[in-house]
């Protein structure tokens, strides 16, 4: 079965209307892309985050006139500005996204691995992980970084807090590399959830606990990981640091290169701190909690 695919250039202020519309006039799918390259920030509580410049896609069955389509898009939302369409033949989706993602090197030890790939170094430590709901496969350059940090790091029998776990992969991966026993935080239960499917696909779930930060422990730890974004990074610098017991190690990434500064600031006073790290526009930060 073919389909008809349509693309059309969007800003924020149309993009919610225009899919709504799609929608009434049959769509079988609409998806959004950015047009810009513009990285997303966390959102304040309620909203929902868009791209100025957006690429709405959507698929219409394969008889749809794609003129008259047009025709009826411009008369709910007015003239567009570009229209692209073409017939795309059907194929096994679920094979074409699982071609997208392969076994992945960070470091010298550690790979990632999906559940269909077999591990390219058997020797090695092979972390099984698919994507899924949860941020963290390894893929961004935000996990990446801290992935390459753990490889090199001497994790044996150390504690380890994950601070907004996602999928649990650093926390894993801690675990894997040596660590005793790591503890993971999110927001989200899915995430938890998500954590501690693929702790117990990984051998490790015994050693790792995942709380909401309301139900997390009162501990230190002998190594803090925190994967989140800046500006949280700022406003929690004196939780993460209570977090760290005196010589303990903190990771921080999802950095953009220009906020660094503000995110060295805010924990300059209590950690010892390592040259910066970058992976195209995003840095991890290395510290050491004084005594």
């Amino acid at each position: 079965m073919a389909w008809l695919q349509i693309h059309i250039p969007s800003d924020a202020a149309r993009t919610e209307a225009l899919q709504d519309l799609l929608a009434e006039l049959g769509a079988n799918a609409v998806t959004c892309t950015d047009a810009a390259d513009q990285p997303l920030f966390e959102p304040p509580p309620g909203a929902t985050p868009l791209w100025q410049e957006t690429v709405i896609t959507a698929l219409f069955e394969s008889d749809t006139d794609p003129d008259l389509l047009r025709a009826a898009i411009e008369s709910g939302a007015g003239e567009l500005a570009d229209y692209r369409h073409e017939l795309i033949e059907d194929q096994p989706w679920e094979r074409a996204w699982m071609a997208d993602f392969h076994p992945m090197q960070f470091g010298q030890r550690l790979w990632i691995v999906p559940s269909w790939s077999e591990a390219p170094d058997p020797q090695g430590v092979n972390l099984k992980l698919d994507p899924g709901l949860a941020f963290g496969t390894g893929t961004h350059e935000t996990t990446s970084l801290c992935l390459q940090w753990l490889d090199g790091a001497d994790l044996d029998g150390r504690t380890v807090l994950d601070f907004g776990c996602g999928s649990g992969v650093l926390a894993i991966a801690a675990l894997l590399l040596g660590a005793e026993r790591a503890d993971g935080c999110d927001l989200d239960p899915q995430a938890l959830l998500a954590s501690q499917d693929n702790a117990r696909a990984n051998g490790v779930a015994s050693r790792l606990q995942c709380y909401l930060p309301e139900a997390m422990p009162d501990a230190s730890y002998d190594l803090v990981l925190a994967n989140i974004l800046a500006g949280p990074l700022v406003e929690l610098a004196p939780l993460l640091t209570r977090y760290c017991r005196p010589g303990a190690d903190l990771v921080l990434s999802g950095i953009l290169a220009e906020q660094s500064e503000e995110v060295l600031a805010a924990y300059r006073d209590d950690f010892e701190l390592s040259a910066v790290a970058q992976k195209n526009d995003w840095v991890r930060i290395h510290g050491v909690r004084r005594g």
